[in-house]
């Protein structure tokens, strides 16, 4: 289970809809023994692409001092899939180097945004309940 608060899942969704027709992509920030995410934050795909996604070396690794100077880590991504199901791809799961990530994939498929989270661990995708909150 991972506890989103309505807010950010909107800012995703609309983070997604703005990169269209490229896949979007952003990091996830929480505190890692919790499984709540207490902020997204927009990144650049380098990869420019309707594909594949790589979040830019500098957002990534300005955003993980940031969150570390106040408490919290970088506890996942999420990506766009602007034609296809909001499930991992075999590129996905190949990118997955962190097992204790969460990976959240918003399709853009349908007139709705659909937005499903997953942990990928040596390969094994799990897919884990997203539960809105308040806040």
């Amino acid at each position: 289970m991972l506890v989103v608060a309505r807010p950010l899942l909107q800012a995703i969704a609309s983070h997604a809809y703005g990169a269209y027709p490229l896949e979007a992509c952003g990091l996830l920030i929480g505190h890692p023994e919790q499984a709540r995410i207490v902020e997204f934050i927009p990144t650049r795909n380098v990869a420019a692409s309707a594909r594949v996604y790589e979040v830019h070396a500098g957002d990534h690794l300005r955003i993980e001092r940031d969150a570390e100077d106040r408490g919290l880590q970088v506890v996942g991504v999420m990506h766009s899939h602007t034609h296809s199901e909001p499930y991992p791809s075999p590129t996905d799961v190949e990118q997955a180097h962190d097992p204790d990530w969460h990976y959240l994939i918003v399709s853009l498929k349908r007139g709705v945004p659909e937005i499903r989270s997953y942990r990928i661990v040596e390969g094994a995708i799990t897919e884990e309940r997203i539960v809105p909150s308040g806040r």
